[in-house]
């Protein structure tokens, strides 16, 4: 009943060097020092197997323009057919890890596996931050990313939904303390 969730496609790479696509709804950051995402996976799952023997996979966040692909690799399994080739994607090669990333997504994080926990229906996989990819065009001149301008996208009770492009606040604003020009004006007032 936690909703909505980010949703994300995840490349994984097999030990013979086959690769993967599939999306996940069961994700969330958990750690920042050293950093590390949660992420649930039902054993089934073709990518469980390459992430378990490989010790790694991409994170990659998509976008609205890729949400067929994301439904696509939901429910399609790659013991099937080859979604990546499905849909022609075209990857970048990884840089901390050999599991290449999706040239569309404007940011993917190359993870390895620190954990795995089975816990029932799905496996709890805790995984490492290795190395964050991100579209330069979403960098602001401080080199902050925006993700206001990624139009990325979140899943809720079977439906798929574009985040708002802008913050309701920021981190502290709630107990941010005024200026004196605002205090001095809320005192005219």
């Amino acid at each position: 009943m936690l909703n909505p969730t980010p949703v994300v496609l995840v490349t994984s790479k097999s030990k013979t060097n086959k690769l993967n696509i599939f999306t996940v709804a069961w994700v969330s950051t958990v750690c920042t020092k050293e950093p590390i995402i949660a992420m649930g996976i039902r054993p089934e799952r073709l990518s469980y197997q390459y992430i378990k023997e490989s010790g790694e996979c991409v994170i990659n966040l998509p976008t609205k323009d890729m949400v067929k692909i994301v439904d696509y690799c939901g429910v399609r399994s790659g013991k099937k057919e080859d979604k990546i080739k499905h849909f022609n994607l075209k990857l970048h090669e990884g840089i901390s890890i050999s599991t290449p990333s999706l040239q569309c997504s404007p940011v993917a994080l190359e993870c390895k596996v620190k954990s795995i926990t089975p816990l029932g229906t799905h496996d709890l996989f805790l995984l490492e931050v290795l190395n964050v990819k991100v579209d330069e065009n979403l960098l602001d001149s401080n080199n902050k990313i925006c993700f206001n301008k990624a139009n990325l996208i979140c899943y809720s009770h079977g439906e798929y939904y574009g985040l708002i492009s802008e913050p309701l606040g920021s981190f502290g604003y709630s107990v941010k303390k005024k200026n004196k020009k605002t205090k001095r004006r809320n005192k005219k007032n």
